[in-house]
């Protein structure tokens, strides 16, 4: 598209490649982000799913293999949480501490949420503290986390909508005034001034693009 609208070349797409590159590495970083949000927030059910089985009596083992059931019901056999779960089942059958378990879905999934809980509970776990009480605890820290976060989001999905929109307005105006008046940009096209003026304007173009995403992305991510 930036081959065609810029420079009017096949040889441009070439070039042109490594921002396409860069852009799907940014597709990335956000698929993994959302995955990552996505993972808390069923975590966050399966330790409520965990203090309930605490409360009626088992181990915190089985209290965790019980979940897998849970969240099985309410997430399904692809979901996140279930793969993990059977990580977890899988681990304490080779007889893998919990707390090692735990902490290896926190760097995994590179959630502070999850890495906080996993800490809390391998401290909670030596030191004999109360498990029922305090996984309860960490799963309302972690409810106000992931609202807090959802909360952003949705404040700023408008914004996104706006800046999305934004980002193809240069293009819808092309086409327009390309349809209307076929030789309007004749001048810009096959010959080096052209190549230039239009080089220029693609690195503003990219420029404004990057900031904005920018922006979003990191009040997204704090």
């Amino acid at each position: 598209m930036l081959a065609f609208f810029f420079y009017r070349s096949i040889w441009a797409v070439l070039p042109l490649s490594v921002i396409g590159g860069m852009y799907f590495r940014t597709l990335q970083k956000r698929n993994i982000r959302r995955n990552r949000m996505d993972l808390e927030r069923q975590f966050r059910e399966c330790i409520r799913s965990v203090a309930a089985s605490l409360k009626a009596g088992y181990a915190v083992e089985n209290a965790f293999r019980e979940s897998e059931q849970d969240m099985l019901m309410l997430f399904g056999k692809r979901s996140a949480i279930y793969r993990e779960l059977e990580l977890i089942r899988r681990g304490l059958v080779l007889n893998i501490t919990l707390e090692e378990l735990l902490r290896s879905l926190a760097e995994r999934s590179g959630s502070d949420a999850i890495g906080q809980f996993a800490e809390v509970f391998a401290i909670a776990k030596r030191g004999g503290g109360n498990l029922p009480e305090i996984i309860r605890e960490s799963s309302s820290l972690i409810s106000q986390q992931i609202d807090s976060r959802q909360e952003i989001q949705t404040l700023l999905s408008g914004r996104r909508m706006e800046q999305n929109i934004m980002k193809l307005v240069p293009f819808g105006i092309l086409t327009y005034i390309s349809v209307s008046n076929p030789g309007y940009f004749r001048d810009l096209y096959g010959n080096l001034r052209g190549v230039v003026i239009m080089t220029v304007l693609l690195g503003i173009y990219l420029v404004a693009y990057y900031m904005g995403d920018h922006i979003l992305d990191s009040m997204e991510e704090h």
